[in-house]
């Protein structure tokens, strides 16, 4: 199976929308998972609703304040046509629950989720992921 048969579409936010922005943005699309993409549409960073407590809420940042001082610059990726196994091999490794899926351009096309993964694939399968996703161990080298 491809990750594109799995995978959501997604809205990207720019790094300079607002924390607002985004949370709503969440709250409209019941999404927990934003990323952020160039003027381009290349992911470049994601935010969660759990960055949104723990960077925006608990640091009392101002909910006005620009993505770019909350987002992760991490932009775990894999490509249209990859199958769900090199998804769940950059969750594993990256330890993530969230893989953006990009087009030969590097543009932003969906994000695969480890629900999603979990819905369609042997529970064994998708069990061990979320074991090592959430682990504190070495990743393994599959």
């Amino acid at each position: 199976m491809r990750v594109e048969e799995l995978m959501s579409e997604a809205t990207c936010c720019r790094e300079t929308d607002t924390v607002r922005a985004c949370a709503k943005l969440m709250k409209d699309e019941d999404i927990g998972f934003a990323p952020i993409c160039d003027t381009e549409g290349r992911p470049i960073g994601a935010v969660t609703d759990r960055d949104l407590v723990i960077r925006v809420i608990a640091d009392g940042l101002s909910p006005d304040a620009p993505l770019s001082k909350v987002m992760s610059r991490d932009a775990i990726a894999c490509q249209m046509g990859d199958g769900v196994e090199k998804a769940m091999e950059l969750m594993r490794n990256e330890r993530v629950s969230r893989v953006m899926v990009v087009d030969d351009q590097d543009k932003l096309k969906g994000v695969i989720s480890l629900q999603d993964l979990a819905q369609a694939s042997e529970e064994d399968e998708a069990g061990e992921t979320l074991q090592e996703v959430k682990s504190d161990a070495p990743p393994s080298m599959h």
